[in-house]
């Protein structure tokens, strides 16, 4: 993952007067090269905080193209509306970013390129439709759609990942409390009907023949599912077939596969219809759409989309050939390039998967919930009776 530092520098142009600043760059060299292609010979370069590209929050993102937005609608050039974002903004990372976009553009350097320049903040579509923007003259709008986009996938993005964070960590606890109790309570209990000399009724025994079992392997398992785990992140990071494994499973599982078919499809028609109201043909559409998705196994399916559309065939045919794409989106998409407004149903398809993913979020968090709860209720009871079970046979082990 790539690291910006904040160095803050100070310098002395070429009239000889003293000067200072901060600059946001990956290293103190590049900054000394910065300032000496701009004619400053460096005084002090001092280095700040650090800032992962998971840092740069998407919030902070999107509020910045809506402002930018605003304020080109206004009447304000592009330069004077990053100056003012830069000066208004109380993140000293985004002030120094804001103003190296800005210099850049005052040098001459299209806005669209100087985004490309920060890929690990600005993802490929920022660039994408901002030089859509320059192109047709109309990049206030171009910010506006964006910003609105970002917003709405983030929004999806958000619940879907509520509706599976509440049952999984409840099913998490669940097991803590079940291991807890068969490898710390249950034994003490059978302890105490040791003494009494009377045998243990079947179910009791079952059960803590299973303790004894987690007892005696609690720690090779536990090393073994660390071990497995850290295998699984380390492999899924260099190996891009155990990602497509990976998102092969999740559309196989019954009650997250619509969910995570849904949030990947709305995502897709969104982008889509963005990048085509923008002016972009449907070949440019896609490569845009390739260039935002993170799933591997999606990238793909699109770039065979590119060949398909390339290859001078409609896209409703090549979506037929796919078993990503459900049948629906295959109908409207024909009717689409049929009627000539493919724009049009693109959006239409993007409304329906937001909106039928909203609603299997909900849901599926309705569902699952008394669900976890049924079990935990299940897991405890057969505890609790196995531990006092025992005790309806000490009258006649007392006797």
């Amino acid at each position: 993952m790539a690291k910006h530092t904040l160095f803050s520098w100070q310098a002395i142009d070429a009239k000889g007067d003293f000067i200072e600043g901060a600059h946001l760059s990956q290293s103190s060299l590049a900054v000394m090269q910065v300032l000496m292609d701009a004619g400053h010979s460096p005084v002090r370069i001092k280095a700040g905080k650090s800032y992962r590209s998971g840092e740069w929050q998407w919030q902070q993102k999107i509020m910045l193209i809506r402002q930018l937005a605003t304020l080109l609608k206004a009447g304000m050039t592009l330069s004077q509306g990053l100056k003012l974002l830069a000066e208004g903004h109380p993140h000293p990372g985004w002030q120094a970013l804001l103003l190296d976009i800005q210099a850049k553009i005052e040098q001459g350097e299209p806005f669209s390129q100087a985004l490309s320049r920060w890929p690990e903040i600005f993802p490929p579509l920022f660039p994408a439709l901002m030089h859509v923007g320059e192109v047709t003259g109309q990049l206030d709008e171009c910010c506006f759609q964006l910003a609105t986009q970002q917003e709405r996938q983030q929004q999806l993005q958000k619940k879907v990942v509520k509706a599976l964070r509440y049952p999984l960590f409840i099913l998490a606890v669940a097991l803590a409390v079940t291991v807890g109790m068969l490898v710390f309570v249950l034994p003490e209990f059978v302890s105490i009907y040791a003494v009494f000399d009377a045998p243990l009724p079947a179910f009791t025994a079952g059960v803590m023949a299973l303790s004894l079992l987690l007892q005696n392997s609690f720690v090779p398992l536990t090393l073994a599912i660390a071990a497995t785990t850290l295998l699984w992140r380390s492999q899924r990071k260099k190996r891009i077939s155990w990602q497509r494994s990976e998102q092969r499973l999740m559309l196989r599982v019954p009650l997250i596969a619509r969910l995570y078919r849904g949030s990947q499809l709305s995502q897709i028609y969104t982008t889509l219809t963005l990048t085509q109201r923008a002016g972009l043909t449907l070949l440019q559409s896609l490569q845009a759409v390739e260039n935002t998705l993170s799933h591997c196994l999606w990238r793909e399916a699109i770039v065979q989309l590119q060949q398909h559309i390339a290859a001078g065939k409609p896209l409703h045919q090549a979506l037929v050939q796919h078993k990503l794409f459900t049948p629906l989106c295959h109908q409207l998409i024909k009717v689409g390039e049929e009627a000539g407004s493919l724009d049009v149903l693109l959006a239409r398809l993007a409304q329906w998967h937001e909106e039928h993913t909203h609603e299997l979020a909900e849901s599926l968090a309705a569902t699952l919930e008394p669900l976890m709860m049924v079990m935990i209720g299940a897991i405890v009871g057969i505890l609790v009776v196995a531990m006092y079970l025992p005790i309806f046979g000490l009258g006649d082990a007392l006797g």
